[in-house]
């Protein structure tokens, strides 16, 4: 019986192939179990009834089983002709579904499209009614309805219609209509007046420049509202104001606002008639160059406050806006446009101009500030400046840092003009004269360099060590000489520049002291590169270089100290020099003047080269090429000794010339002394030539005008031309016989010996004498 439940438990789960399978081997045991000994019997009895009672079930479970199997079958057959005929059904029902939808947006697509074309013809019907009535912001508005419907019926997507582009043009025409009526309207309202082309740019220009505009509308237009709001409104829905106030704008600075700043004679004259306002303008006479900052931002605020009251004070809506305070003025636009343009001009030609050139006036310059702040406000309550703009008030405010920028700039086209200038105009500069130089404040209480003048009595008792002897007060003084005039202008500026620095701010000071150091390395560069060519060709104006460099170094050892406890403190430290500038253009000078030298050095030489080396004076052609060279040499050390008189100091005059002449003496001495065979002719032509240089050489010493006073330079050449004595010597040699030889050499302790060498005594007696025993004791005698 459990056996029999187990498996109808079972045959709810196992299909029957499991079932069968299970009889099976049940069948088997049975087999098995029959086959068995003794008690097995009995369980095969039992199992046999057991059997027999479970064998009907199964059968009828079978049974079961198989009308189970064809029911699912059915199913099977029903559940598929189902799923096909609904399948078919809503397949279908989809289609249509998607064709009447497709159907619905076509149809949804040209009722949208057929109420934009009406809304356009609407546009353009009320456009016209507008226009007819003058009304030109509702026609204007009108067409941008008519042309956003347009731009949306473009816009769809594989739906065009021939009819968009005739739509196209009707618009386009009706805007240029529009544009048309428009433009007649704002040429009535504001009318210029331009003198022809050819007289554009001027002050004659300027005179003939007029601007009506029209003040009282007509009584058709008294109706309509205001024509000037009307017509700038219509513009501005068109989106074509900005192009017009961008023209009016450009004739306004042209020909009324830059007109005004830049000639002070030009005044605007308001007329104010029944119907038409007119700016015209007149000339008057002018008080000065340049206009002052209160007389420009007059006469500019006079032309704004004109055009805010009679044209453009009109407000106008921004797409998209409705509060009030999004709402901005034609002035505002037009400021945008043209302010720009106008405070470069005001700040060029006007402010700049302004600007004080002493720093005295620095304090006065509060008056153009409140003016100009005044101006900017003026303009700011008229909407033509935005509330942040305040360009021409910082540029005035910063009036330190301009007075110092045009001071420096004043200054460096003052230098350069300077340094550029003609060298030769020349000025003297005695011990006695001074440069005019500003007259500096005295040291205040607390400078570092006060010292007590008065002298303290001494004990009793005590000794006054002090010497007695005092230097001169020319002990440091620049030597007598000539300075180019343009130099001591230059030293002028830099004085004064300096001056202005200790009555300025600190940051202006500091600005113009190292502007006046740069002005000195300017000079340092152009004046060598600018006179290049006759600071070589030109001895004089290479002298007057060398005077100029030496007297800007003798001013450089002492300007910065003497301004240095007058300028600000950051400079008071050590930084207020200019001594470091001092050997470079000592320097500069000299080496100006060492390569004039140079060039005259080689002119000697190239001079004395054609005199044959002074060989066989016996011969005429030879003797008139050696007296040709040496008259040549001597005229060109006077020609020096008159270009350098009265420009070079005595000293430095009087040193050039003796390394000249001894430079020439020396060459001759040298080619004389290497002549190996003298005759008694060639030594008398010889001692001629020497004579001539010996009384002519010392003339060339005139370092001053006055002649009384040169002949003391005459008598020292000696001291200033070195080989002076050994050319005396070589002079006498020449004329001498052996024994006077002899006696001049006086075993090496005569003047002879002072001035040659033992070999080159030798040398000259061996081509003077003859070789003869005398001449061999006398040269033995020499050693």
């Amino acid at each position: 019986g459990s056996l029999v439940a187990a498996v109808l438990a079972h045959s709810g789960r196992l299909d029957k192939e499991d079932l069968g399978t299970r009889i099976g081997r049940l069948s088997c045991r049975v087999e098995e179990l029959k086959a068995g000994p003794g008690a097995g019997g009995e369980v095969c009895n039992m199992i046999n009834k057991k059997y027999s009672e479970f064998l009907p079930s199964m059968e009828s479970a079978e049974e079961l089983v198989s009308k189970v199997d064809g029911l699912a079958s059915n199913i099977d057959l029903l559940k598929a002709g189902i799923e096909n005929q609904v399948q078919r059904d809503l397949n279908v029902a989809v289609a249509e579904f998607t064709e009447l939808k497709q159907q619905l947006e076509r149809d949804t697509l040209v009722l949208s499209v057929l109420k934009k074309l009406q809304e356009f013809d609407t546009a353009i019907k009320d456009y016209n009614t507008a226009l007819l009535e003058k009304k030109y912001v509702a026609a204007a508005q009108q067409l941008e309805k008519a042309r956003s419907s347009l731009k949306m019926l473009e816009s769809r997507k594989g739906f065009e219609l021939k009819i968009l582009k005739a739509l196209g043009m009707e618009l386009t025409v009706q805007t240029q209509n529009m544009l048309y009526h428009l433009g007649e309207e704002w040429q009535k309202l504001a009318v210029w007046k331009l003198p022809p082309s050819k007289e554009s740019g001027g002050l004659e220009s300027a005179l003939h420049s007029e601007l009506h505009l029209h003040t009282l509308p007509s009584e058709e237009e008294e109706i309509t509202g205001p024509p000037v709001a009307s017509v700038l409104q219509a513009f501005a829905v068109l989106g074509e104001l900005h192009a017009k106030l961008k023209v009016f704008g450009q004739l306004l600075l042209k020909y009324i606002l830059k007109p005004l700043i830049s000639f002070p004679s030009l005044q605007p004259f308001p007329e104010e008639q029944p119907d038409v306002f007119i700016l015209r303008f007149k000339s008057k006479e002018p008080s000065s160059d340049h206009s002052s900052p209160m007389e420009v931002f007059y006469k500019i605020q006079l032309v704004f406050e004109v055009l805010h009251k009679y044209l453009l004070n009109v407000p106008l809506e921004q797409p998209g806006e409705d509060k009030k305070e999004h709402r901005v003025t034609v002035a505002e636009l037009l400021g945008d446009m043209i302010w720009q343009e106008l405070s470069d001009c005001l700040i060029q030609n006007c402010l700049v101009n302004s600007i004080p050139t002493n720093s005295s006036k620095l304090e006065q310059y509060t008056e153009v500030i409140k003016s100009t702040e005044e101006f900017e406000k003026a303009l700011k309550n008229m909407q033509f400046l935005k509330g942040d703009t305040t360009d021409l008030l910082e540029y005035a405010c910063n009036v330190n840092s301009h007075f110092a920028n045009k001071k420096c700039q004043d200054v460096i086209v003052a230098a350069r003009n300077l340094m550029t200038s003609e060298i030769h105009h020349t000025i003297k500069i005695t011990p006695d004269s001074s440069v005019a130089l500003p007259r500096l404040p005295g040291p205040a209480a607390g400078d570092r360099l006060r010292t007590e003048t008065t002298s303290k009595p001494l004990p009793n008792g005590a000794v006054d060590l002090e010497n007695e002897t005092k230097l001169s007060q020319y002990t440091f003084s620049l030597p007598t000489c000539r300075i180019s005039s343009s130099v001591e202008k230059l030293m002028e500026l830099a004085y004064q520049t300096l001056l202005e620095a200790t009555a300025s701010t600190d940051q202006c000071c500091i600005q113009l002291f190292y502007f006046v150091r740069n002005i000195f390395l300017l000079f340092y560069d152009v004046v060598p590169t600018y006179h290049k060519e006759n600071l070589q060709k030109l001895p004089q104006l290479a002298a007057i270089h060398h005077n100029n460099c030496m007297y800007i170094a003798h001013h450089l050892l002492t300007l910065g100290h003497q301004f240095r406890y007058r300028l600000t403190n950051i400079l008071c430290d050590g930084a207020a020099t200019f001594v470091d500038l001092v050997p470079g253009f000592r320097r500069l000078g000299m080496e100006c003047f060492l390569a004039q030298m140079r060039v005259q050095k080689g002119e000697i030489l190239e001079r004395l080269s054609s005199a044959r080396n002074f060989s066989n004076m016996d011969d005429e052609e030879n003797y008139c090429a050696a007296n040709k060279a040496v008259r040549q040499v001597l005229h060109q050390l006077k020609r020096l000794g008159k270009v350098w008189q009265d420009v070079l100091p005595v000293t430095v005059y009087c040193k050039a010339m003796g390394t000249l002449l001894n430079m020439a003496l020396s060459e001759i001495v040298t080619r004389i002394t290497a002549l190996e065979d003298i005759s008694a002719e060639d030594a008398d032509r010889l001692y001629s030539l020497c004579r001539t240089m010996v009384e002519e050489g010392p003339q060339v010493f005139t370092p001053l005008p006055e002649e009384d006073k040169n002949k003391k330079y005459q008598e020292e050449v000696p001291v200033h031309v070195q080989k002076w004595m050994t050319f005396k010597q070589l002079m006498i040699v020449l004329q001498a016989n052996l024994q006077e030889i002899v006696d001049q050499w006086a075993d090496g302790k005569g003047p002879l010996a002072a001035e040659f060498s033992a070999a080159e005594v030798k040398s000259l007696i061996r081509a003077l004498f003859q070789n003869t025993e005398r001449r061999a004791a006398a040269l033995a005698k020499i050693k």
